[in-house]
């Protein structure tokens, strides 16, 4: 069990993470925790590099590295009919997080109430009272509580007091000089900028949903597709693209061909991810499945008839078969 290995001092190494889904009623050996706050949306680079100085910190220490998250995002509470924005949902956001080494999530519900907490109540509230910080590791940007009232400033009034700990990092900085940002990131996917995307992730985005039943068209057509609903995340370009596959429970990752949006053709209600798998029969409706869109390879296309729809899927998967070879 987690709180036994705590109890004998886990080692940085040695990752293993706890979901908490509210902050009420925390486990004692998930309390004085190295804090970091955020939304944390792509773990990428910039929030890396913040948590590395997390967690050599809690190695120094010898105590966990706790991270608070909010969900649903803020920017989806407050503007929820917003063009969809999300880089990494829960599920894979806690998935990269473990792979870090932090060691507890403690995810806040963001409603109504929450959102009309201001800077000095969430720091004693949550932070002294439920989480009792033992030291807090925030980026020199860091704003929080309603209308941005929990400043830097009132962190550090806070740990001049002895409630906790304090940690001011001064962010890291891109090649280029530019701040890593995860709007900077969504709008290069929304160009299609898979590669440059990558550079500032550090590593290749993906998507993550289950398989959900289509209308079997692939299927008559002689190219079954797993058929995944994303209306979360944001939107890349409508279009065709090289793709690799993670099927759940597998670590295999395989070869395939997707389109993403609307199918000009069938004129679907809301875009969906299509994904024709290489060499794959198997059944496997409901099963939860990772794409990586590797290339974009061309636009949605209308066209005037079923043979010459199959004749393009061809041409798809054979330009489709050639970019994933070459990488």
């Amino acid at each position: 069990m987690i709180s036994q290995c705590f109890l004998q001092n886990l080692q940085p190494d040695e990752t293993m993470t706890e979901l908490h889904t509210s902050t009420d009623n925390i486990p004692a050996e998930a309390q004085n925790c190295i804090l970091m706050i955020g939304n944390f949306d792509g773990i990428h680079l910039g929030h890396r590099a913040l948590i590395e100085k997390a967690l050599d910190l809690a190695a120094k220490t010898r105590v966990p590295l706790g991270i608070i998250i909010f969900e649903p995002h803020p920017l989806q509470f407050f503007q929820p009919s917003a063009e969809p924005f999300r880089l990494t949902l829960l599920p894979m956001k806690k998935r990269l997080l473990e792979e870090l080494g932090v060691n507890h999530i403690f995810v806040i519900k963001f409603n109504q109430k929450f959102s009309l907490m201001n800077g000095d109540e969430f720091i004693e509230n949550i932070l002294v009272q439920q989480l009792k910080t033992r030291h807090l590791v925030v980026g020199e940007d860091f704003a929080f509580g309603r209308e941005k009232s929990g400043t830097i400033k009132a962190l550090e009034s806070a740990a001049t007091n002895g409630k906790f700990g304090l940690s001011v990092i001064k962010l890291s900085l891109s090649a280029q000089g530019e701040t890593y940002s995860s709007t900077a990131i969504r709008m290069l996917l929304r160009e299609g900028n898979l590669r440059d995307a990558e550079k500032l992730l550090g590593w290749p985005w993906q998507i993550e949903a289950p398989i959900v039943s289509g209308d079997k068209r692939g299927r008559c057509l002689g190219y079954p597709t797993a058929n995944q609903n994303i209306p979360e995340y944001v939107r890349i370009p409508y279009g065709v693209y090289a793709v690799k596959v993670q099927i759940e429970n597998e670590s295999l990752w395989r070869n395939g061909v997707a389109n993403f949006g609307i199918r000009p053709m069938f004129k679907t209600t809301h875009p969906i991810f299509e994904t024709f798998i290489f060499d794959f029969k198997l059944d496997i409706y409901g099963k939860i499945m990772r794409v990586q869109p590797v290339q974009y390879l061309r636009p949605e296309l209308s066209f005037q008839g079923i043979d010459a729809l199959i004749a393009q899927m061809k041409e798809d998967c054979i330009a489709a078969k050639a970019v994933l070879k070459s990488i």
